[in-house]
C-alpha cells in the first residue's frame, strides 16, 4: 500500500485548544517508521495550513469559526481527492473532527455516482446543527453536515462534485453522549448507531459484524473516521471531550483489525488527539498502534 499522510492542524472546531498539535504528537510516536515496518510505502506528507485562532472571526450562525473551517474543509477535500485519484491511501491526522467534512467529501467527489460506506467511531454522534448545538462548536456537526444538514457553506463543501454519503451507509460506533435536541435528528436520520450500552449487551463481535455488513452492503468501500474519544479515557486521556465507559484498547484494535481484514478500507481519519491533555504521549502511541492495525498489522 502507498500512503499519503495529511496533517490537519485544526482546533477551531473544538471547545478546547490543543488538537492542532495532534499530528506532531503522532509523528513523535513513530508513525512513519511503523507504517514502513508493515511493508507499506509513505509516498508523501502534506499539511493543511490553518490560520491562527487569534486572527479568526469567532461566530457565525452559532457555528464558531465557520469561515475558517470551511476553508480548511475545502482544501482538505482537494488534497484527499488528488490523493485517492492517484491511487494512494489518504491517512488524515487531526486536528478536531470538523475536518471530516473535507476528508469524506474528497472521497465522494471522486466517485459521485457510487456509494461510500462510513464507519464513524466516536463517543458522540456529531449530528448537531447550529440550531441544536449548545456550544456552536463545529466538531459536533460534521456528520450532520455530510448528510446535508448543517451550516450552508460547509454543506456546499460536503456536496462538492455532487457526491454525498447516504445515511443507510453510515454506522456510528461507541456512542455514549448525545445532546437532547441532537437525538431527534439522529433518530430521524436513518444512520445506524451502536451505543456502548448495546455493545455491552450484545457483544463487540456481533455488533461489529453487523456494522461491517451495513457499510459494505452496496458500497465500493468504506472510510474509517476514528475519534479517539470513542475509547475509554483510562486508555486515551489525551482528548478534549472524554466520556467514561468507552471502547477498551482491545475492542478498538479488533475494530481496526476487522477494517483491514475486509480489504475494503479506502481511507482513514485519526482525530481529536490533544497532547496538552495527554499523559506521556500515551494517547498518541495508541493512535499509531490503531493505525497499524487498520493498515494490516497482525500478531502472527
Amino acid at each position: 500500500m502507498e500512503v499519503v499522510i495529511i496533517d490537519v492542524r485544526l482546533d477551531l472546531g473544538a471547545g478546547r485548544r490543543g488538537t492542532d498539535m495532534g499530528p506532531s504528537a503522532i509523528a513523535v510516536a513513530g508513525l512513519d517508521r511503523r507504517i514502513r515496518a508493515l511493508g507499506h510505502v509513505v509516498v508523501g506528507h502534506q499539511e493543511v495550513v490553518v490560520g491562527a485562532r487569534e486572527c479568526a472571526g469567532i461566530q457565525a450562525e452559532n457555528a464558531n469559526f465557520l469561515t475558517e473551517i470551511t476553508a480548511v474543509a475545502q482544501e482538505l477535500q482537494q488534497r484527499v481527492f488528488e490523493t485517492i485519484s492517484a491511487g494512494y491511501f489518504p491517512l488524515v491526522l487531526g486536528g478536531d473532527h470538523a475536518l471530516a467534512v473535507g476528508s469524506v467529501s474528497g472521497l465522494t467527489r471522486l466517485r459521485p455516482t457510487e456509494r461510500l460506506g462510513l464507519l464513524w467511531v466516536d463517543a458522540h454522534t456529531d449530528m448537531n446543527t447550529p440550531d441544536s448545538s449548545p456550544s456552536g462548536n463545529i466538531h459536533g456537526m460534521p456528520l450532520a453536515t455530510l448528510l446535508g444538514d448543517g451550516p450552508a457553506s460547509l454543506v456546499q463543501v460536503a456536496r462538492g462534485g455532487n457526491g454525498r454519503v447516504r445515511p443507510e451507509d453510515v454506522v456510528i460506533f461507541g456512542v455514549r453522549s448525545v445532546d437532547p435536541a441532537e437525538r431527534i435528528r439522529v433518530d430521524a436520520s436513518g444512520v445506524r448507531v451502536y451505543s456502548m450500552s448495546e455493545i455491552d449487551r450484545r457483544g463487540m463481535v456481533v455488533c461489529l459484524t453487523e456494522a461491517m455488513e451495513r457499510i459494505n452492503r452496496e458500497t465500493y468501500g468504506f472510510h474509517l473516521s476514528f475519534d479517539l474519544d470513542g475509547i475509554d479515557p483510562s486508555a486515551a486521556p489525551g482528548v478534549g471531550t472524554p466520556e467514561p465507559g468507552g471502547l477498551t484498547v482491545r475492542e478498538s484494535h479488533l475494530l481496526c483489525e476487522l477494517c483491514a481484514d475486509s480489504g475494503r478500507l479506502t481511507s482513514m481519519d485519526m482525530v481529536e488527539l490533544n497532547p496538552t491533555l495527554d499523559q506521556g504521549n500515551a494517547t498518541a502511541e495508541l493512535a499509531v498502534w490503531l493505525i497499524e492495525s487498520a493498515l494490516g498489522r497482525t500478531i502472527i
